[in-house]
């Protein structure tokens, strides 16, 4: 007995229509990913700041220049993003948002709400 099997042998990633939802979960595990792996940097620049003057000096002289402000941009981005969603994946949870046109409604909230607001951040801290 043969069966055909219609499953594809190579998946391209880019020609998969994911919807919103898809996307914006996608880059919740990123974002999560993202300042999990930033956190040691963060603990070592705290720690250099904190060890005395030359210590200050030397962090202040990492964190200036445009490179940093984009790191700064990039992790304000990554930790608004998972609380926008981890709010939305809670509420979720409730029952809360689970009809389908506010399911996608709320995910696109995410994906805009989160650039806007690190936006507006990153301008008033840099």
């Amino acid at each position: 007995m043969t069966t055909t099997s219609k499953r594809p042998v190579f998946l391209n990633l880019f020609e998969i229509k994911l919807p919103v939802a898809g996307i914006m979960s996608i880059l919740h595990r990123l974002s999560g990913a993202l300042l999990f792996a930033a956190t040691p940097l963060l603990i070592y620049l705290l720690d250099l700041s904190l060890s005395g003057e030359a210590g200050f000096a030397a962090a202040a002289a990492l964190i200036d220049g445009w490179l940093f402000g984009l790191l700064v941009f990039v992790l304000i981005w990554s930790l608004l993003h998972h609380l926008l969603a981890g709010i939305r994946f809670l509420l979720i949870d409730a029952d809360i948002g689970v009809d389908k046109p506010l399911f996608r409604q709320t995910a696109l909230a995410v994906l805009i709400a989160a650039p806007v607001l690190a936006l507006l951040v990153t301008g008033v801290m840099l």
